[in-house]
């Protein structure tokens, strides 16, 4: 399978841009030698990003995967996250996830959720420490409020590069991505079918327009509006069939559509 480059987005860090592809394999609820035969499978076909965390018990499968994939390891981005249970225990557990890994740094790291569902500038301090030891690339924050994160420039006078949050067409606010390019901060999206309405008419009649799938539409829905997305799959179908949707774009009355689908 041969796929045209993946488009990517730069991410602020004080170092200069790191670009993140827009499209990558998410590997929550894959576990053993199933997330390793998709990580592997994934970059064989030509995905380059590969998201994990310390709470998905298998960043070993994921490392392995990417080991054996055969891709040289600065073609491949990383992401991985700290549990919120792990504030106070940055360093530690970042360097268990990289033993872990089999990686000498990551290319993203984030904190998953707001520890005690406080915004933690304490932590999002020790990030920047180990980011500008080489231990990271980038770093962001995950499932944060857009007052957590102003919260964290208050205190550090630095941005998160991103924030993972649940999105899909359903979740679309206008209002929230501008808050958010207002702050410098790249979005990144999960579970973009889980929360969409995947038997939708409009989804399935712009699907019928390009001859592709209603996910298909879902994810370069995400592409179209520059929000980096990770679905999640061990099936090698479905890992082919996402990364497939790079040879059709949307038009401007089709992205409005489907933001319609939000409000």
């Amino acid at each position: 399978m041969t796929t045209p480059p993946i488009p990517t987005l730069d991410l602020a860090t004080p170092a200069g841009a790191v670009p993140v592809p827009l499209l990558g394999l998410g590997t929550w609820q894959s576990e053993g030698d199933e997330a390793y035969r998709a990580v592997r499978h994934a970059l064989e076909v030509g995905y380059r990003h590969v998201d994990t965390a310390t709470g998905y018990g298998n960043e070993d499968q994921v490392g392995r995967g990417i080991a054996d994939s055969g891709v040289a390891r600065d073609e491949v981005f990383v992401t991985t996250k700290l549990p919120p249970d792990a504030a106070g225990r940055e360093r530690e557990t970042l360097e268990q996830s990289l033993r872990l890994l089999g990686l000498g740094h990551v290319d993203l790291w984030l904190v998953h959720w707001p520890p005690n569902k406080q915004a933690t500038p304490g932590t999002w301090q020790a990030f920047r420490e180990l980011r500008d030891e080489g231990l990271v690339r980038a770093i962001g924050v995950s499932n944060y409020s857009v007052d957590q994160i102003d919260e964290l420039v208050r205190a550090t006078g630095e941005a998160p590069a991103i924030n993972q949050i649940p999105w899909s067409p359903a979740d679309f606010d206008a209002e929230l991505v501008a808050a958010h390019a207002e702050r410098g901060v790249a979005l990144e999206g999960y579970s973009p079918f889980k929360r969409t309405d995947m038997g939708s008419e409009l989804l399935a009649t712009i699907a019928d327009t390009h001859g592709v799938t209603a996910q298909q539409v879902v994810l370069r829905w995400h592409l179209e509006h520059r929000v980096v997305v990770i679905p999640k799959s061990v099936t090698p179908a479905r890992i082919e069939s996402n990364l497939d949707v790079l040879g059709f774009s949307l038009s401007q009355d089709e992205l409005a559509r489907i933001d319609a689908l939000g409000s």
